[in-house]
């Protein structure tokens, strides 16, 4: 298929465009959709088991506000949404800015942060304890605002 044409099937699969135009993307989720459809999809074993493991977690599932429903009948569109800051890098990971000749290295724990061998609940109070002054943590660090996830 030519990409305009793809880019018509996908939306008429799944309501909504193509991510960023990618069509390798597109031949994909359409070649899964159309196998599904002809094979029935996930066994309804594999679903359950996915869905006990993403209740565990901190993931959410959630059915997408004016979404309509696929090609088939019993399919619901679905979301899985994070509580996790989209600013911060993910927990274990480390980030690094230079303040004033100095290079400070900051360790993204599950719960807070941490810096100089402490522990501290948010960015802010580490910006505070650096300057000695209040600072928002995310301006102090160069973080960019929290971004919404589009299809």
């Amino acid at each position: 298929m030519r990409p305009a044409e793809l880019q018509r099937l996908y939306r008429k699969l799944f309501g909504c465009a193509v991510p960023s135009g990618n069509s390798e993307l597109a031949r994909r989720r359409i070649a899964w959709h159309v196998q599904a459809e002809r094979e029935g999809g996930l066994p309804e074993s594999a679903r359950q088991h996915a869905l006990a493991i993403a209740k565990g977690s901190s993931l959410r599932i959630q059915v997408r506000r004016g979404s309509a429903p696929s090609a088939s009948n019993n399919t619901t569109v679905t979301e899985i949404v994070s509580d996790h800051d989209s600013r911060l890098p993910m927990p274990g990971s480390i980030f690094v800015k230079e303040h004033r000749g100095k290079t400070l290295i900051i360790h993204v724990l599950n719960e807070g942060f941490e810096y100089d061998g402490r522990r501290f609940g948010s960015l802010s109070a580490i910006a505070k304890d650096i300057t000695g002054t209040k600072w928002n943590g995310f301006a102090f660090f160069g973080l960019a605002k929290e971004r919404k996830r589009g299809c």
